[in-house]
């Protein structure tokens, strides 16, 4: 009996002490080839997802690993990943390992457009990764500027950091100016920075970018359509720095000049260390003062944000807390007058390099005209720009569940604040037009018009004005005149968004011998808010504008004031706007990476999603008393604010669509790989549908559900000292709302054109490669060459006016897609040595049609950037950056005629034929900008 119960207590002693008494350690060395110590390399040891780093020294431990067989995984940005088979049937166990460059990254893990972990090579999909050292060497202008160096991607940043396009593969056609992040997924770590897009509140508003990002991985379309919320056509991820197993980060100062000797300060720092056992933190931000690349008379940039993650990480996974706080302001630059169609330059006395044609600062109370009863105003300051504010936190947690079964959850909640006070067109306006005097809101301002400048009150200019409702020019009645014989047509433009979002994705994992099926769901919630109001600016027409007070003083009469102290006119009068939606997103996927043979990988998956936008819209009218709000009749200037009627416009939709993704990836051998996908997406209407059209009539159908349809081969090829990737494609977009913003002068109110639905195609080839032919030099040449056709299109012409007995339709199909080059590369070269580093750079845009009737075309132009670093010591390191090193004067983009509410497409062959020596509205590139900087490294 005693023998039985002895063995019995022995038995169950083996069992519970077995897994403690056969723990192993693992230790190891990371070298590059040049054997140098490796810091921050990711070991990872399946199955089971064992997981650490290495330290500033190279070295890694795994602790606590019970015996058996075992893969280890080393991999880190910019190196080849290794993969080895290992056997654990002891204590400890020493490795050492040399990681050979990866030119582009062609080896290292990704995650983005893709359910599960896989390297680049492995991928059936077309990736791309910028890592820190490209992210470097950017001038710190804003997201859209850096993501010009990803081959297929359209950029267009000639605005600022803010009011940016970005596109791929000519899905672009809804990607307007003040919506150009449409189609495609601005995210941080995994999801969106915002969930809803409209009219002037893109994701961009809330991206910044300094030393808190580690890399950016890119996807061009393809299986975006089944991993991103709503943006099929392509995910651009930046994601942060991750676990330091030592503390210490770096702290980088930065001081750069511009234009015309406008300064920029920068301030950037991150740090990382431990906080205990498996326990980590990762912290940093920037704040910023930045004068701008064109002259205005207020900062164009200040502000920063602070972001952190911390992790705590088991023996089975991770759960990471991270947040997020931005508060930071921006402005964005409006066009440039140009004249000669064939041969645009700056007309005016403007000049393509300094000329902003921004309003100038000053401090105006607007009536708000929601609450006029109340008294309610809302200051306005031009210099404010758009005032940004993000509070964002979430969860991500990855655990292994045993049995080959993976969780993931990542869920974030954000409160995103956008408030607008700038300028908004910059349009030339005669004194001879009649909308010079009108736009006041005036009844009838004609006589004797005095123009006095705010700031000295002196009277610049005194005109008559009676003869031009008979087609007579004014006459000056005095020796001063304003400058062109103009004033601007702008408006003070006041926005303020608001939105609370909640985000959630889950997926479920399970490997089987042949199969890894990923299942799951993406979960998007947003409550948000538009107000929007424009009150006419009287403005100097000249390169640095002058605010204008302006009075009607004909004699015998009393004086009028058609525009306030500041020089602001009509208030509220032009734009009005207040509107409220709910959006859920809710999508469930499944996808299988099914492994045919050792060397080739069938994917595909499957994304259901379903959108409810479900909001109102208020209906407005002037607002009615006899001398305006003040009840002075001699006040102009508050006769015409827009308030609402108290009647609102309901809407209620729902967008159900099911997307589709396959693709195949052929492993050749270990250094290459083909691949295929064909991709059927689809993109749901943006709020900016409701917010834009149907004013002041009742929201009674819903928006139309684009149909983006895309297929790709490509082939990868990685060797020692060449890498390339090439990418042929076919993409289709149909059913293209398009609504052209549009101005009446006869009773001076703006509206959108009835929508007209459209397709377009497009057939191209990127590319992506590097070569190393001798030690210290590489050169990089990525691009695409593509042929986009408008293959059936049509315009709402609305002859200027509301009045739709003159409107008539124009078929512009077969003509190219307007704002898509036939080709765009980056071509530069790199040298590294010992503690020096250099680089030269070669941005090539090509022409591109400025409208769909291929009336105006902007020419090519080229941007050189080039740069240098020196190693001063261990830990300090300086670097010198200069962008758009000869000055280009290259048009980024065109905005029609130089008028008030005109647009490009009306710029048609005819008009210019008809129209040769009139003004346009162009955006020139931003000129030369140059920076050091110092980084301190610890």
């Amino acid at each position: 009996m005693n023998k039985i119960l002895l063995l019995f207590v022995f038995t169950i002693a083996s069992t519970f002490f077995n897994p403690i008494f056969s723990q192993n350690n693992i230790t190891g060395e990371v070298k590059n080839t040049n054997g140098n110590a490796l810091e921050g390399v990711s070991i990872i040891l399946n199955p089971n997802n064992y997981s650490t780093t290495t330290n500033a020294s190279g070295i890694f431990n795994l602790q606590n690993i019970p015996d058996g067989n075992y893969i280890i995984s080393i991999s880190h940005l910019g190196y080849k990943t290794i993969k080895k088979s290992i056997e654990i049937a002891k204590k400890n166990i020493t490795l050492s390992f040399v990681l050979e460059d990866d030119l582009l990254s062609l080896q290292t893990i990704v995650v983005t457009g893709t359910f599960d972990s896989r390297t680049s090579l492995e991928s059936s999909t077309s990736i791309s990764t910028l890592n820190d050292k490209a992210i470097q060497q950017v001038y710190p202008q804003g997201t859209a500027n850096l993501l010009q160096n990803i081959p297929g991607t359209f950029t267009d940043a000639s605005a600022g950091e803010v009011f940016t396009k970005v596109y791929t593969r000519g899905i672009s056609a809804s990607a307007e100016d003040d919506t150009g992040w449409y189609y495609v997924s601005l995210q941080e770590d995994g999801l969106p920075v915002s969930l809803v897009q409209h009219s002037y509140y893109s994701p961009d508003i809330f991206h910044r970018l300094d030393l808190t990002t580690k890399k950016v991985e890119a996807i061009r379309g393809g299986s975006s359509s089944i991993t991103a919320l709503n943006a099929p056509g392509g995910i651009y991820n930046f994601i942060s720095q991750g676990i330091r197993n030592d503390f210490g980060g770096d702290i980088q100062l930065t001081n750069g000049f511009q234009g015309e000797g406008n300064a920029l300060y920068k301030i950037d720092a991150n740090i990382g260390g431990t906080l205990g056992h498996n326990w980590f933190f990762n912290a940093g931000g920037h704040y910023r003062h930045d004068d701008g690349a064109r002259n205005t008379d207020f900062p164009f940039s200040k502000g920063g944000q602070f972001k952190f993650n911390v992790v705590k990480k088991n023996s089975n996974g991770y759960l990471k807390f991270y947040g997020k706080l931005l508060n930071d302001k921006t402005n964005r630059y409006t066009g440039v007058a140009a004249t000669n169609w064939n041969n645009p330059t700056p007309a005016f006395g403007q000049d393509f390099k300094s000329t902003s044609l921004l309003m100038p600062s000053f401090n105006a109370n607007i009536p708000d005209g929601r609450n006029l009863a109340q008294g309610a105003t809302n200051s306005f300051n031009p210099s404010q720009g758009v005032h940004a504010k993000d509070l964002a936190f979430g969860f991500d947690i990855s655990q292994n569940l045993g049995n080959n079964w993976l969780l993931k959850n990542n869920i974030k909640f954000s409160a995103k604040d956008a408030n607008w006070q700038t300028s908004i067109s910059n349009a030339f306006v005669s004194l001879n037009n009649p909308l010079s005097y009108f736009i006041s809101g005036a009844s009838f301002p004609i006589g004797q018009v005095v123009f006095r400048d705010v700031q000295s009150g002196s009277e610049l200019a005194r005109v008559n004005n009676s003869g031009i409702l008979g087609g007579d020019p004014i006459q000056y009645l005095t020796q001063g005149n304003l400058p062109n014989d103009a004033i601007m047509g702008t408006s003070a433009w006041y926005k303020d968004n608001k939105a609370d979002e909640w985000m959630n994705e889950f997926t479920l994992q399970k490997k089987l011998e042949n199969h890894n099926i990923t299942t799951g769901f993406a979960l998007g919630f947003s409550d948000t808010s538009l107000f929007t109001q424009g009150s006419f600016g009287f403005v100097t027409y000249e390169p640095n504008p002058r605010m204008l007070r302006v009075t009607l003083e004909n004699p015998g009469d009393p004086i009028i004031q058609l525009s306030d102290s500041n020089g602001i006119s009509n208030y509220g009068g032009l734009f009005f706007v207040n509107s409220r939606a709910k959006v859920s997103q809710i999508a469930t996927f499944i996808n299988d990476r099914w492994k045919i043979s050792n060397n080739v990988h069938l994917d595909l998956g499957l994304r259901y999603e379903t959108i409810k936008h479900k909001g109102s819209k208020d209906r407005f009218a002037p607002f009615t008393q006899n001398g305006g709000l003040d009840g002075n009749d001699n006040t102009a200037y508050d006769n015409g604010i827009l308030a609402p009627t108290g009647e609102r416009d309901n809407f209620n939709y729902n967008y159900n669509y099911l997307s589709f993704s396959g693709g195949i990836n052929f492993k050749i051998d270990e250094e290459a790989a083909l691949f295929a996908r064909f991709s059927k997406g689809n993109k749901a209407p943006e709020l900016n549908y409701y917010f834009n059209n149907f004013s002041n009539v009742p929201i009674n159908q819903k928006g139309e559900i684009q149909k983006i349809n895309q297929a790709e081969l490509g082939l990868k090829y990685n060797l020692t000292d060449f890498s390339f990737t090439s990418t042929f494609f076919w993409s289709q977009l149909k059913d293209i709302g398009i609504a052209n913003f549009e101005f009446d002068s006869g009773n001076n109110s703006i509206f959108y054109t009835p929508i007209q639905f459209n397709t377009s195609r497009t057939i191209g080839l990127e590319w992506e490669s590097v070569y190393a032919p001798i030690q210290n030099f590489t050169f990089r040449f990525n691009g695409i060459i593509q042929n986009p056709k408008a293959t059936d299109w049509k315009v709402y012409d609305a002859a200027g006016s509301v009045d739709t007995s003159d409107d008539s339709i124009t078929d512009f199909s077969g003509n190219t897609l307007s704002f898509n080059p036939k080709l765009m590369f980056n071509l530069s070269n790199e040298y590294q040595k010992d503690k020096l580093s250099a680089f030269i750079k070669w941005q090539f845009m090509g022409k591109r049609y400025g409208n769909v009737s291929n009336g105006f075309k902007l020419p090519a132009y080229s941007i050189f950037n080039a740069g240098a670093g020196y190693q001063i010591s261990k830990n300090l390191s300086t670097d010198i950056l200069v962008t758009n090193l000869f000055n280009s004067e290259g048009l980024a983009n065109f905005f029609g005629a130089n008028s008030f509410g005109a647009n490009a497409n009306g710029a048609t062959s005819e008009f210019i034929a008809a129209n040769p020596d009139t003004s346009f509205v162009v955006f020139p590139v931003l000129r030369r900008r140059a920076l050091i900087k110092l980084n301190y490294s610890f």
